[in-house]
């Protein structure tokens, strides 16, 4: 029994690593969170959301995102091209997350400031 306590700590904890993997980084977190609460984004509105953040940082970190399917790039049609960029099917299994990020941190400002 202890054994299988053991086992199954081991794969949860490698389940964080992997989680991790995919939205470490100073950045991905609130990008995911600018395409979160605005259902689409354009390229200029994210990088306006995220303070700090560089084009080529920016166009790098939504790669990765679209490489392990959270985020869409969706190419429009306009004159000129109009690039949008939303959550998968997939990426919207974050939306939780991001709420409880947000809602702790809301939580964490309160206790910080009353101290």
């Amino acid at each position: 029994m202890e054994q299988e306590l053991k086992d199954q700590r081991k794969k949860d904890l490698m389940a964080v690593h992997d989680t991790m993997d995919v939205l470490s980084g100073k950045w991905k977190i609130s990008i995911i969170s600018s395409i979160c609460y605005y259902n689409k984004r354009r390229f200029s509105n994210i990088l306006n959301d995220v303070p700090g953040i560089s084009n080529k940082m920016l166009s790098k970190e939504l790669k990765e995102l679209e490489q392990n399917l959270i985020v869409n790039r969706i190419v429009l049609d306009t004159q000129p091209i109009t690039v949008q960029y939303q959550l998968t099917e997939y990426g919207l299994t974050l939306q939780n997350i991001i709420k409880s990020l947000s809602d702790w941190g809301k939580e964490h400002r309160k206790v910080i400031i009353a101290k």
